[in-house]
């Protein structure tokens, strides 16, 4: 094992993050990341650029009542502007009223970039990060420089490449941060290098990959073999384009591979953070994300399942735990018993009062829901609700009579209504309501409802449907499967729906959300699992 030093880590989620496509932070949910980034023990967070736009200079005024505890945070910028004396340069000045004691000035470190985006000269471009750095020094700033396109620019001019480095060294930066911009570096090249500019270089390196050939991680690790102390990067990878270096993928590997000790990192928290920043920012979270994914820990073939039962390094190179996520048992066509026993357990039956002759029966009537299109790898709740079905006497909170669906179109508008006939605790109740579609509509005559006997229903949310077309062969008779994945105040849970009439399904699904959203808020009357069918 190559030895190596505990980096720092630096996290501009913030910042290019929020440069990824579909993404808006406002400026609370700026505040909340940064608060969440620090209680995980990042040590640098960049917070914007103040000159670019009024959110993001708002934003390092409101973060100056922030309470940080273990990371600093950091402005951002480009060099001053061409033909203007520093002094003057308003971008610079709102560095120095950020309220922060660092900050990051990048400029290009590519020749080609120097006469082709900016249309100077490389001596012009060498001036203007000289005169920045000084600038900032001599009002007190610490000061980190981007060495943007630096790779690309060794490889077309490396003479060039090096000599802005050394004029932001000659300045005063305290750390030069070499960008693999457009992310097209391979890790053996990366390798070369930095090896060269440690040679010449005497400030600490940094290294920021974008992951456009998929090795941003890869990239970051390898320079930081080679000596580099910064690793910049980002939650969940977000990033323009393809992305930055994945700090929920990073983070893990210096834990657990190369067995750094990362004392000020909260390494359990890692999944949690990655999906409060998905959240933050309105993405779904990625199931086959390693580490943090929900997928990662997740196990489905009978053979593996049966080792991981008996030991789980078998098919787990690390503890699920360890990174706060959990282990996951599916069950599918290709189940055996193993799984089955351990997804019972998973879903908070005891196992051992099942038969064999039970196990072989719910493996039997899996397998044959799962013939017909079902699929309960992603529906647990659905699953849990066939269990008690099956083997409990389970009493569900409402019944269901009839339910219609009409449609109205009145020129250029269209008008969904939903009636529903249900009994509950022995009353009759009809209800009525509109939608947009028929599914919405249904959902909010459900509710209407429902809701003057379980209050609890104000706080479940249905959050995605899903529909799946399971044999296109058949064209508009084809069956379909919808998956509803719901919440309330503090968990998550999907159910699923097969049919050829895609309101059927979406109906089937809807009902198990909700049935399951108020049995695990305990408005069932059966409320434990010890009258099992024998």
């Amino acid at each position: 094992m190559i030895h190596i030093f505990e980096p720092i880590l630096f996290d501009t989620t913030l910042r290019d993050g929020s440069q990824s496509e579909g993404v808006s932070f406002s400026i609370g949910d700026k505040i909340k990341i940064a608060q969440r980034l620090d209680d995980y023990g990042i040590h640098y967070i960049e917070g914007g650029w103040p000159g670019s736009n009024p959110k993001d200079e708002e934003f390092f005024v409101k973060a100056q009542n922030l309470n940080l505890k273990n990371t600093e945070l950091v402005a951002f910028s480009s060099t001053k502007k061409i033909g203007i004396n520093v002094e003057n340069d308003v971008n610079i000045n709102k560095l120095i009223t950020a309220g922060v004691k660092t900050v990051t000035i990048f400029a290009k470190s590519w020749d080609f970039h120097v006469i082709e985006a900016l249309n100077i000269s490389c001596e012009e471009n060498l001036k203007l990060i000289e005169d920045t750095i000084k600038y900032l020094k001599y009002n007190g700033m610490n000061v980190f420089f981007d060495a943007e396109h630096f790779f690309d620019g060794f490889n077309h001019n490396a003479k060039y490449a090096m000599k802005t480095l050394q004029v932001a060294q000659d300045s005063g930066a305290s750390t030069i941060i070499l960008c693999d911009t457009n992310g097209g570096q391979i890790p053996s090249r990366v390798r070369e290098i930095i090896k060269t500019v440690k040679k010449e270089i005497n400030v600490p390196l940094g290294i920021h990959a974008h992951n456009d050939s998929g090795l941003a991680v890869a990239n970051s690790l390898v320079a930081l073999e080679e000596g580099v102390e910064q690793i910049q990067g980002t939650i969940g990878g977000l990033g323009e384009r393809c992305g930055n270096t994945d700090l929920s993928i990073l983070i893990p590997i210096l834990k657990f591979k190369y067995n750094l000790p990362l004392t000020s990192i909260k390494i359990d928290k890692t999944t949690s953070i990655y999906n409060f920043v998905m959240e933050i920012a309105n993405l779904t979270p990625e199931n086959r994300k390693p580490f943090v994914g929900r997928s990662a820990f997740t196990h489905k073939g009978g053979v593996h399942v049966s080792a991981i039962i008996k030991n789980p390094l078998t098919y787990e190179h690390i503890p699920p735990e360890a990174v706060g996520n959990e282990r996951r048992i599916l069950v599918s066509e290709l189940s055996g018993k193993s799984n089955l026993k351990s997804k019972i357990e998973e879903l908070g039956f005891d196992a051992s009062k099942f038969s064999e002759s039970q196990i072989k029966s719910l493996t039997s009537k899996i397998k044959e829901y799962e013939h017909q299109g079902y699929q309960f790898e992603g529906a647990d709740a659905s699953l849990k609700l066939l269990i008690m079905r099956e083997f409990y006497d389970y009493v569900p909170d409402f019944q269901v009579a009839n339910f219609k669906i009409l449609s109205y179109n009145f020129g250029e508008e269209t008008s969904t209504e939903a009636v529903i006939k249900l009994k509950v605790k022995d009353k009759v109740v009809h209800a009525v309501s509109e939608g947009d579609g028929p599914v919405n509509a249904l959902d909010y005559a459900l509710r209407k409802a429902l809701e003057d006997f379980f209050p609890i229903l104000k706080d479940i949310k249905l959050i995605d449907y899903k529909v799946r077309v399971l044999d296109s062969s058949s064209g508009t008779a084809s069956k379909v499967r919808v998956l509803i994945e719901t919440k309330d105040s503090e968990r998550t849970w999907t159910t699923v729906g097969v049919s050829s009439n895609i309101i059927e399904a979406s109906w089937d699904a809807l009902i198990d959300s909700i049935e399951y959203g108020l049995y695990i808020n305990n408005c069932s009357e059966t409320k434990s699992y010890s009258n099992i069918k024998m």
